[in-house]
Parts: C-alpha cells; sequence; structure tokens
C-alpha cells in the first residue's frame, strides 16, 4: 500500500511548504555528499573534500549545493549547461550519466571530473543531479600534476560530455578508457563509482520529492525561493555605495625572470542593483597551465559575490542574477584552444584581488588579504610496502586577514577552497613514505596592524623512501595587502634541504640567485617545482600571512606582548613591526614602548 501524500495544487501552495521544499533540496544535497566521502577511494576526497556538489531543476537552474570546494560549485552551473548544449536535451534518457571534463566547458582542469544525471520521473525530466571531483590521474603526461604543459593536450584525456552509462548500463568501452589511461585505475573508477552513488542518491530525493507534493507544486516552490534569492541580493546590492573601483595583483610567472609576472586586474562596478566584475585588464592566455576556463573566472566572481549579499543563505540560481562579469576571448581568465589550464591557482589569487576592489567601497565588509594560496605539496611514485602507485595532497592553511573588529584567523584553508580540510597527519604517514618532522604556526608571517593578520603555516616534511614530490605555490615574488595602514604577511615560501646532485633530479619552475639562505646551504625557491626525492631529504612548506588591519603602531602593547607569549611575534618582531619592547619571557617595558613608538610616529 502506497503512503505517498496526494499532490498539492500549486495554486494553494503556501510559505511553509516553500519552506519545506527548499530544506528538502538542501538536506538531499547533503546526502549526497555523505554519500560520495562515505564511498570515495582517494583522501582527497573524502579526507580533503575536493569536490563540488549540486543540485538543478529541469532548466538547469540551481536550485541546492553543498559545499566542498567552494570554486567548484559555480563551476558546476557553467560546465552542466554547456555540457547538456553540446549533447542536446532531447538525447537524454532515464539512467544515463556523463562525464564532462574538456576544461573551456567544465570550467576547470582535466582532473576535476563533471559527472551528471539528467533526472526522469515517468520519463520526463524534472533536474539534474551533479558531482565534481578531483580525480588523482587521467593520463596526463606527469604524475600528480602538470605544471609545465603548453596546450591542453599534455593534461589528460577528454570527455567532451559522454555518456559512462547509458539507460543504466555501464559503457565498458568508456569504462576500458579510463581504466587504460590511469596510472592508477582502481582509485579511479572507485571514485567515478563514488560520484555516481552520490548522484543516484540525489535523484531518489528529487524523484521522492516530486512524487511527494506534485511537479508542478515542486516547479511553483522553486521558482518561489529563486525569486526570493533574486530579490534578496539585489536588495543587498541597491544598499552598497554606486561607482567602480579596481585593483591589481599579479602571479607567478613560470619563467627564470623573477620579474615576469601574470597581471590581475579586477574593477568592479555597482549600479543600483546591478554589480559588474571586470577582468579584462588581466594579462593575456599563456602557454603555461595558469590560464582559467571562463566558467571558473565565472565562479570566483560569485565567490566575492555571495560573500558580501548574502553569505548566510544557502545558493540558489537567483542570488546569481545581480552578478554579470566581462572578460574578453584570450584573456587569461577566458582562455581559447588549446591553452593549458591545469594549474589555474591564479584563480584563487583573484579572488582575493576582487576583494582589494571591494575594500575600496566598502572596506567594513573587507579583511585585507589572505596568504593567498592553496599551497599543496604533492606526492607520488611505488609505495615501497606494497609496490602499487599512489599519489595524496596536502593542502595548507594560509593567514587571514585582519578587519576592523578582530585580528585574522591563523591558517586557515583559502577562502576559495570553501570548507575543504586537510588530511590528518598520521593517515597522510600512511598513504605515502613520509615522516613529519614539524607543523607549527609561523611566527612572524601575519601582517603587522592594529589588528594583526592571521599567521600561515610552518610543515616539515622528511622522505623515508625515494619519491616524487611537487609544490604547486604562488603568491612567492609579490605581497598581499594590508588595509587602512597595515601592512602585508609573509610570503609563500618552500625550502628545500637536499643532497648533492639535487640539479639532476629537481626542476625548479623559476630559478634566480635569491633562492639560497645567507649560509647557502638550503635552497629556497619562489615558484613551483616537481623532482625526484631520498631518503633524509626534506621540504619545508611555509605559507603566507593576512594583512593587518590599520596602522601598527595602533595596536594595544598588551595584545602585542600576549602574541610574543603565544609565540604568534617574536620578541625581535614587536620592537621592528610594532614598537612594542617586550623581553624573551613576555615582559612588556612600557616606558621603552612609549619612547619607541613615539619616534617611530616622528
Amino acid at each position: 500500500m502506497s503512503t505517498t501524500s496526494a499532490p498539492t495544487p500549486a495554486d494553494e501552495i503556501d510559505g511553509a511548504t516553500v519552506e519545506v521544499i527548499r530544506n528538502y533540496l538542501t538536506s538531499a544535497a547533503t546526502e549526497m555528499q555523505r554519500t560520495l566521502i562515505r564511498t570515495a577511494y582517494n583522501t582527497i576526497i573524502y579526507e580533503i573534500l575536493d569536490f563540488g556538489i549540486s543540485m538543478y531543476d529541469a532548466d538547469r537552474r540551481l536550485v541546492a549545493d553543498s559545499p566542498g570546494l567552494s570554486m567548484f560549485l559555480g563551476a558546476n552551473d557553467y560546465g552542466l549547461r554547456r555540457t547538456v548544449e553540446h549533447l542536446g536535451e532531447e538525447n537524454l534518457n532515464p539512467g544515463d550519466i556523463i562525464l564532462c571534463n574538456y576544461p573551456y566547458w567544465s570550467s576547470t582542469h582535466t582532473l576535476d571530473v563533471l559527472v551528471i544525471k539528467p533526472v526522469f520521473l515517468d520519463e520526463e525530466l524534472i533536474g539534474y543531479t551533479a558531482s565534481r571531483a578531483h580525480w588523482l590521474d587521467l593520463g596526463a603526461k606527469d604524475e600528480g600534476y602538470v605544471l609545465d604543459s603548453t596546450d591542453m593536450h599534455q593534461e589528460g584525456v577528454i570527455f567532451p560530455g559522454t555518456k559512462v552509462y547509458k539507460e543504466g548500463e555501464p559503457d565498458e568501452e568508456i569504462m576500458d578508457l579510463i581504466r587504460f589511461n590511469s596510472r592508477i585505475p582502481d582509485k579511479t573508477l572507485g571514485d567515478l563509482n563514488a560520484q555516481i552513488a552520490a548522484l543516484q542518491t540525489g535523484a531518489d530525493r528529487l524523484r521522492s520529492l516530486h512524487e511527494k507534493y506534485g511537479t508542478d507544486t515542486v516547479e511553483t516552490a522553486i521558482e518561489s525561493v529563486i525569486d526570493h534569492g533574486e530579490r534578496t541580493a539585489r536588495d543587498a546590492v541597491e544598499d552598497l555605495p554606486d561607482g567602480s573601483w579596481s585593483a591589481v595583483g599579479y602571479g607567478d610567472g613560470i619563467t627564470s625572470d623573477p620579474d615576469d609576472l601574470l597581471r590581475i586586474e579586477a574593477e568592479v562596478t555597482i549600479e543600483g542593483d546591478e554589480f559588474t566584475v571586470d577582468l579584462s585588464g588581466s594579462s593575456d592566455q599563456i602557454d603555461a597551465p595558469l590560464n582559467v576556463p571562463l566558467g571558473m573566472s565565472q565562479t570566483l566572481a560569485k565567490l566575492a559575490f555571495k560573500s558580501i549579499t548574502t553569505p548566510d543563505e544557502d545558493s540558489n540560481e537567483g542570488q546569481y542574477e545581480p552578478l554579470s562579469l566581462e572578460v574578453p576571448p584570450g584573456n587569461m581568465f577566458n582562455p581559447e584552444y588549446p591553452a593549458p589550464t591545469f594549474t589555474l591557482w591564479t584563480a584563487f589569487l583573484a579572488v582575493d584581488v576582487i576583494y582589494e576592489a571591494l575594500a575600496k567601497a566598502v572596506p567594513e565588509k573587507v579583511s585585507a588579504s589572505s596568504g593567498g594560496d592553496l599551497c599543496d605539496i604533492m606526492l607520488y611514485g611505488e609505495d615501497p610496502e606494497t609496490g602499487r602507485a599512489f599519489v595524496e595532497a596536502l593542502n595548507e592553511g594560509v593567514g587571514w586577514g585582519g578587519n576592523d573588529v578582530r585580528d585574522g584567523p591563523n591558517a586557515l584553508m583559502h577562502i576559495a577552497e570553501s570548507m575543504v580540510r586537510n588530511i590528518p597527519i598520521e593517515v597522510f604517514e600512511n598513504k605515502a613514505p613520509i615522516q613529519f618532522d614539524g607543523l607549527s604556526l609561523r611566527q612572524d608571517s601575519g601582517g603587522p596592524g592594529a589588528y594583526r593578520g592571521g599567521l600561515g603555516i610552518k610543515r616539515d616534511y622528511r622522505f623515508t623512501a625515494p619519491c616524487g614530490g611537487l609544490s604547486i605555490i604562488q603568491k612567492t615574488k609579490t605581497e598581499g595587502w594590508g588595509l587602512e595602514g597595515g601592512e602585508p604577511g609573509a610570503k609563500n615560501v618552500v625550502v628545500l634541504d637536499l643532497e648533492d646532485g639535487w640539479e639532476d633530479r629537481v626542476q625548479l619552475l623559476v630559478d634566480n640567485e635569491e633562492l639560497y639562505d645567507e649560509a647557502g646551504e638550503n635552497l629556497k625557491f619562489v615558484g613551483m617545482m616537481r623532482g625526484q626525492f631520498e631518503p633524509g631529504e626534506t621540504i619545508s612548506n611555509r605559507s603566507g600571512g593576512g594583512g593587518g588591519y590599520g596602522h601598527p603602531l595602533d595596536r594595544d602593547p598588551e595584545a602585542v606582548r600576549e602574541d610574543v607569549i603565544d609565540g604568534y611575534v617574536s620578541p625581535e618582531g614587536a620592537r621592528e613591526d610594532y614598537g612594542v619592547v617586550v623581553s624573551a619571557d613576555g615582559e612588556l617595558d612600557r616606558e621603552a614602548t612609549e619612547e619607541l613608538r613615539a619616534e617611530r610616529r616622528e
């Protein structure tokens, strides 16, 4: 006997029903996320949460999401539309599962594979579920990550919108294509199946919702939710001042020239209830994998926009209606085929540049710059115990910027990563031949200010067996920014302590005389690297700090003393950056501090 309730007529829908349906969809997206975490094979998914989950109505409008990597969610919107346009909606059938990793459509690099399921009820298309997750290998020219590709065909096998399931049955030829083009096929196919399980979970919930309330009622409720999202966002934009503001930042170029930088320019224009981000002044596309597909560029604009308009509300399509992005074809943020896009770290840097522009309009809504990067270390090779291939990655937290009421938080994932986590040390040491010698906050890395920027971290890796390794790191040549007299935080840096002959094993994608410390012993580099490492050699990853807010000489001396006691600021840093005299054991010399600050102010 069926217990399904009779559908509610669309003309009788009330606010309570709308809220029930809205929260049901959000809950369904969260259930999709949990399914993916519980069934995924790789730590980058189930520990780091390097994925994005989204649900759409039949018109391909976002109705719910469940954040992992926040930069994936808007990318899912663009990727879904382009994929369905390519296939044709009329060619979709119940039981189909579609893959897309063509960068210019899927919106990100080839390993962030978008998997889509059209959802049908009684042969009628009622929506879509989508899952994007980072696969660790799909036939790219290098293991782990591609750092020096010159066109997209070096970056892996391309699926432009390919049915891996057709009407509920797997296409074994496509499965074989994936299997034979991956260095770790079992894990790759395992993660694909985890994504499919998540999509099926969402599809079941969407069908149940339509069966309970009726399609007319559900569609009316969704229309109400989207309309409310648009009104709320437009009201928020109306409350912002009208005008145009711009900012310029820089990414590291992958060359030996330290002055060869990638220009990132953002102009924000607010006019009434319309909000425009213009990236046209940024560098042209380059023959290096730092280009950002258009869908991802839309996403970074969405992230900044939502954070100052509807930050406390669940996402839906309507909230982004006031936003538009301008960037011409051939720009680094709208590259054309066959531009490479694999190492698109410039996208994360661009978020901070948009915020810097916004800070000129609404400084009370924006913090100073973050450490500006994800600071990844990735290890790969053959497990010395099992002989099986492995790939493992670690993102590092960075300092966030201070604002007009508080210090910046320490060691958080970059805002572009949203709810991404790090892998516990015990898990990582079990997955790769590595020993962690230390993990700590990076002293003196927070930008000085009346409100200090947050600290980055210092993590020391020691290899216990031969192993491949690489770093994906940006914002090593140029600093971030403070606000209202605050100063930038420390730049990102990696220090390698290697045996003789490292030059034959390690490729530095940036190399200059400044790479060596004063003793000439350790090798520092300001950019990305790839190499083969021997037992006993070490990598020290040191992430950047957030910018300060307000002049450092206005910081409460007692707060500086507490920072010294906590190890956030050294006694030397207290004197040099804040004009505060604190002994090594934490005693504050108020008289000497007043004299020193008076001298500095003069």
